[in-house]
């Protein structure tokens, strides 16, 4: 197929970036969206040009590295990682936007790679346990209800790969943190910190420039690991009996 790719170019943090069209001829269908940008690098390369700088790592839909937004949708038109989105999702003849995560809290480091090091910041205030680490202990030295590791489990699958920031008009980060809070909340170990957690991650998370969530469900919807909306309720009854109790 032949397409045409308006892709967001800039030169680094505080140079002025725009849009510009390149055209890419023969895309196999079988190709994924990052193997494509791959061969559009290589083009420009024979021709002496700046490749289009992109994030990746593990290409396996695990890491949550590859976050770009196509034609408007966080990973575009299928809900996935970029890096597990198929050309077979186009048709020959379209036009394609790419640009980066937009978000405050995500400042753009060159072309269409974001530093999302505020995730990071956000899992040190309070996305952790303190129980000890070494030999693995019994399975059954624990219990857990079926339903609590289920859902600890779900909402455990995060890849952290800011979706939800960039598909939420308020860029919150709040399914995030939801599920940070809710994995760890739902299990024992998980207690200690329980309260504190979210109220320091909170805290990180409006420092660090994320704006509130107003409960569109454009972050759900757009989740590549489909964390459901409601780690978000189960976050915000923490924090209410967080700060009942003058956390």
């Amino acid at each position: 197929m032949n397409l045409t790719l308006n892709i967001w170019r800039q030169a680094g943090p505080s140079a002025p970036g725009r849009m510009m069209t390149y055209q890419l001829a023969d895309v196999s269908e079988d190709m994924s969206f990052l193997e494509m940008l791959d061969v559009l690098n290589e083009s420009l390369i024979t021709k002496g040009e700046e490749p289009i700088a992109f994030d990746s790592d593990c290409r396996e839909g695990i890491c949550g590295m590859c976050g770009l937004m196509i034609s408007g949708q966080a990973h575009g038109p299928v809900t996935t990682t970029t890096c597990q989105l198929h050309m077979r999702s186009f048709q020959d003849g379209d036009t394609i936007s790419i640009e980066p995560w937009r978000a405050e809290a995500f400042p753009i480091i060159k072309d269409l790679v974001v530093d999302r090091s505020s995730f990071d910041r956000i899992i040190q205030a309070g996305g952790f346990i303190s129980a000890n680490t070494g030999a693995a202990p019994e399975a059954h030295s624990v219990p857990v209800p079926k339903p609590k590791a289920d859902r600890a489990f779900q909402a455990a699958a995060c890849i952290g790969c800011g979706a939800c920031v960039a598909a939420c008009p308020n860029a919150s980060a709040m399914l995030f943190m939801g599920a940070k809070v809710t994995h760890l909340g739902e299990l024992p170990q998980g207690q200690p910190e329980r309260y504190a957690r979210v109220v320091n991650m909170v805290a990180q998370h409006d420092h660090e420039g994320f704006g509130g969530c107003t409960n569109t469900g454009a972050c759900s919807a757009s989740c590549p690991k489909e964390i459901p909306l409601d780690v978000i309720n189960t976050l915000n009854r923490d924090l209410r009996e967080a700060l009942a109790q003058g956390r």
